[in-house]
């Protein structure tokens, strides 16, 4: 390369510059010498070979001390460039008869540091142009220039919102650059997250190069314009008994950490920071929430309902009465949102509500009426009633001959509770064959037999008792060898029930079958009745119409 017309070496700082002398070896060279030009023109020699004695000399000048090396065919050599050995060398060749220069240039470069952003802003505020960093590049010759990017386009000075100022320094020792650009800015919401960097451009050796610092983020902050209200946690519904929590935010950065919360019914915001909770919430809890900044410039608002359900079953808990006696059962509900009530008896599913007009002992058990809400999770409601239907002993015997003709079953047939306890008794002489045998208790109901061979006629008394009495029945048995009457067993329950039903049908069929053949009797007694006066009648014309043939004949006979 050529500066000004002159041949030029560029060398990195640092490295060995290489100067070749480009002048042909003349015909009886004496030597060959090398020196530069100080700024006033004055020469300065540094190294000296001879051609004939191959002996190299080098000049004390402290900046070249064992700095150089002059080689056989001229060409000097520096080590460790320096800035400072930017200068004009000259390469001279003597002979007896004349003297030969060739000049040369030397430029030095050097690549700054990598660039890096210092006094960085804690943290920047919309609407205010503060001090964003300083971009430094450190130890560049030649000076380099400094450019500021934000999200990779270049930030152009603009008055008020991008102040760019950059200020180069050169250390007098080394003669190195250092580069230092500050930005003043002013950042606006989106810049929120916005990468900021800078990148030095330089010149080398082979031409123009950047180098660009690593990105950096910064927190900016900016006021809040808007205030949300949400309930915590998340749930489509409310039911009495929750706990829930109030959450307040602004979209603020960084958001605000106290606001104003206004419950139902208070006329004050209550302070509090961006959290309020309630527990055990109940129903009067419904209503209108909001919250607000402090200075109340902001506000947002939620309804919330909470959802109850109230049961009310009377009579309720353990109820004792008496068989026969009437029992009004009630459950009512109260509730936010429609409501189903369903009754379970003894872990059964009831189709209908109960009702009792007459208590039977089957009506005794445990009663459970429910409702829940199906749009609310967890929202239900239950009650209890136990019936207990008490009764007085009742006693009905029977007795059966049995096939053998051998003994006879008596069976004592009980009603009542709390369940009796059942004795027999036996009066004349006869042996009981076995012990006294109990059927299943249900429904307030059960049966006691045993089974005699009387040798004579025999009473047995059956004794029931409770705690609310002592009942006794006697029945008496005859012997064995004496026929009679041998009383039907009742059936169980179920099947005494069957029986009395059939049992009523039968009667009152026969019952019909009597009045319709009453009616049929009384209808055909008139009948004949009638046909009876009927015949008197013409009896009594056939009478008269022979009475007048007799008077006629005897008319005839007095006229002859």
């Amino acid at each position: 390369p050529l500066a000004l017309g002159l041949y030029t070496v560029n060398a990195v700082y640092g490295d060995t510059i290489t100067m070749p002398c480009r002048l042909e070896v003349p015909d009886g060279l004496m030597f060959g010498k090398w020196k530069y030009e100080m700024p006033n023109g004055s020469p300065v020699f540094i190294a000296f070979r001879s051609s004939t004695k191959k002996n190299v000399q080098y000049d004390d000048v402290p900046d070249y001390k064992d700095r150089l090396s002059l080689s056989e065919n001229y060409t000097l050599s520096i080590k460790n460039a320096r800035i400072s050995d930017e200068k004009r060398f000259v390469c001279m060749l003597v002979t007896e008869d004349d003297v030969s220069e060739e000049p040369t240039i030397v430029k030095v470069f050097k690549q700054p540091s990598q660039p890096e952003i210092l006094h960085q802003a804690d943290f920047l505020e919309t609407e205010k142009l503060q001090m964003l960093g300083e971009c430094v590049a450190r130890d560049s010759y030649p000076e380099g220039n400094v450019t500021w990017y934000k999200n990779g386009r270049i930030l152009q000075p603009m008055e008020g919102v991008v102040v760019i100022s950059l200020q180069k320094m050169v250390n007098k020792s080394t003669g190195l650059f250092t580069m230092t650009s500050s930005l003043q800015y002013m950042p606006t919401k989106e810049d929120a997250n916005a990468k900021f960097s800078c990148i030095v451009t330089y010149y080398g050796p082979s031409g123009q190069k950047t180098i660009q610092s690593e990105p950096v983020v910064f927190d900016v902050h900016y006021p809040t314009e808007k205030v949300t209200i949400q309930v915590l946690p998340q749930s489509s519904t409310i039911k009495e008994g929750d706990n829930i929590t109030l959450k307040c935010s602004g979209n603020g950065n960084p958001p605000p950490q106290e606001f104003l919360f206004y419950i139902p019914g208070e006329t004050e915001g209550i302070r509090s920071s961006d959290t309020y909770s309630m527990t055990d919430v109940r129903r009067n809890a419904t209503g209108e929430y909001k919250c607000s900044l402090t200075d109340k410039s902001m506000m947002d608002s939620t309804t919330i309902t909470v959802h109850y359900l109230d049961l009310q079953l009377t009579p309720s808990g353990e109820v004792t009465k008496q068989i026969g006696e009437a029992l009004p059962v009630s459950c009512t509900i109260s509730s936010s949102r429609n409501a189903t009530v369903f009754w379970i008896k003894d872990n059964t599913r009831m189709q209908t509500s109960p009702s009792f007009s007459s208590l039977q002992y089957q009506d005794a058990g445990n009663y459970i009426c429910a409702t829940t809400l199906q749009e609310v999770e967890g929202l239900q409601k239950r009650k209890t009633l136990k019936l207990i239907v008490e009764g007085k002993p009742q006693i009905k015997m029977t007795k059966k001959t049995n096939t053998n003709k051998m003994s006879k079953t008596i069976v004592c047939h009980v009603e009542g509770f709390p369940k009796p306890a059942v004795q027999w008794t036996v009066t004349g002489s006869g042996s009981i064959i076995n012990k006294a045998k109990e059927t299943k208790y249900v429904n307030g109901k059960f049966s006691s037999k045993i089974v005699i061979a009387p040798e004579e006629n025999v009473t047995l008394t059956c004794i029931a008792e409770n705690q609310l009495e002592r009942t006794v029945t006697s029945l008496n048995v005859s012997a064995i060898s004496i026929p009679e009457y041998d009383e039907p067993e009742d059936r169980n329950d179920d099947n005494s029930e069957k029986v009395n039903d059939q049992a009523k049908l039968i009667v009152g069929i026969v019952v019909g079958l009597l009045l319709a053949a009453l009616v049929a009797g009384v209808v055909y007694w008139l009948y004949v009745k009638k046909s009876k006066t009927a015949s008197k009648h013409v009896d009594k014309d056939l009478g008269n119409i022979e009475e007048n043939k007799k008077l006629e004949e005897n008319n005839h006979k007095s006229e002859t």
